[in-house]
């Protein structure tokens, strides 16, 4: 009897012992498996530069010849020929500023620039695609954690995904081809790793409900996943199939044309705003060429470059919905403490709280206008919230927004 016990213990620990072994073995070759996939992504991301610059934020910036950009890994961009400069400007143009007339600097622009017929490419690092939940995930929006826009789903206008919320202005149902506004800086305090907060302009064409929607999305960011630190960052964002396959940030994925040297999109911006002091913004001028077709990107006085039209469906023949506003977003259950914008609501005004003034449209003749009668959307208003002002000669139509997310009042 003691004999068999003994046979039936070792046999058990065999078993045991091969288990732990076998789930070893597995673990190491999922683990090699995602080391693989990395380097690929790395390889492909990473375009050979012709030079490139240390930023002080820590950042690498790689200047990559205009010929050699991620943007021609596209399928329909393969033969495509660089358009160096769009074919018309939208008319009448304003942007009468009291703010202040400091340039548009980033942080990188101390250490260096990139020369002529190349573009500044943010670096991605081994570190920046390890934090993504996978490596295929990595520079793109999770369609299961993405907002429905208050102006693509009218049977719900508020309808919002866990996690996320916003204090948005926006058009009524139409056809648009393209937007102006000038947005404010700021470094909101953010909660957790896994947070965001942002502000920006969303162009949009489609709907969730037929899984077709179009968007352009442009503006800056707080989004430690994504860069590994709480730096404010000039984005990009766009997709043709609601966030499900299609689109990234930034230059993760082939798409935006870049033709500009000067910025890099995804580096951090310097300086920014402060509370009851200094305001610093960027103006944004996203407009569809009447010629060639392609969504034109402009930050400030400089053209960043575009979206070929042959990318998009919807968009291909104009937006029908353009929104402007914050989003803050955070995977935990609970209310985020995480900031949108200043972090101050909008009754606190100007130098205090964030705001979003000469908001324009471009029409279909390439005019630019008012954009007419806009909505107002967030879900809690005692967490952030959205004011619109009256039109004035120097702000034109404008808004403020933010809040601070978790505090007495607002709702866990």
């Amino acid at each position: 009897m003691a004999a068999t016990r003994a046979c039936m213990i070792a046999l058990v620990t065999f078993l045991v012992l091969e288990g732990v072994a076998a789930a070893a073995v597995g673990t190491a070759g999922t683990s090699e498996l995602r080391r693989r996939q990395v380097r690929s992504l790395l390889k492909k991301l990473n375009k050979a530069p012709l030079a490139s610059i240390e930023s002080p934020d820590g950042d690498i910036i790689d200047c990559v010849h205009i010929s050699k950009q991620p943007a021609f890994d596209h399928p329909l961009l393969k033969n495509h020929t660089i358009q160096m400069r769009p074919s018309y400007h939208p008319e009448g143009l304003y942007d009468d500023s009291n703010v202040s007339t400091y340039s548009m600097t980033q942080t990188w622009h101390q250490n260096g620039k990139c020369p002529a017929n190349t573009i500044p490419i943010r670096r991605t690092k081994e570190e920046d695609i390890l934090r993504a939940s996978s490596v295929t995930r990595f520079g793109k929006k999770s369609p299961m954690s993405i907002p429905k826009f208050l102006s693509v789903d009218e049977h719900n206008p508020l309808d919002v995904t866990i996690g996320h919320q916003h204090a948005v202005t926006y058009t009524r149902k139409g056809r648009y081809h393209g937007t102006k506004g000038s947005i404010n800086l700021w470094q909101p305090a953010i909660g957790t790793a896994k947070d965001f907060s942002l502000a920006q302009v969303w162009i949009t064409g489609g709907s969730y409900n037929g899984m077709d929607l179009n968007t352009i999305e442009v503006g800056w960011q707080v989004f430690p996943e994504m860069y590994g630190d709480k730096s404010t960052r000039l984005f990009i964002f766009w997709t043709r199939d609601a966030y499900r396959t299609t689109g990234c940030y930034n230059l993760q994925c082939s798409g935006f044309v870049q033709t500009n040297n000067k910025f890099g999109i995804g580096a951090s911006f310097s300086p920014v705003s402060s509370y009851g002091g200094l305001q610093y913004e960027i103006t944004i001028l996203i407009w569809k060429d009447p010629k060639g077709g392609n969504w034109w990107l402009q930050v400030g006085s400089n053209i960043l470059g575009y979206w070929p039209s042959s990318i998009f469906s919807n968009l291909q023949n104009g937006a029908s919905n353009i929104m402007w506003g914050g989003e803050v977003y955070s995977p935990y259950a609970g209310q985020t403490s995480t900031n949108m914008g200043s972090g101050h609501f909008p009754r606190e005004g100007f130098g205090k709280a964030s705001y979003i003034k000469n908001i324009q449209v471009v029409d279909s003749f390439n005019k630019l206008k008012p954009p007419g009668p806009l909505g107002l959307g967030n879900k809690q208003p005692n967490c952030y919230s959205v004011q619109s002002g009256s039109t004035s000669k120097n702000w034109g139509t404008y808004m403020f927004y933010g809040g601070p997310g978790k505090n007495p009042s607002c709702p866990q």
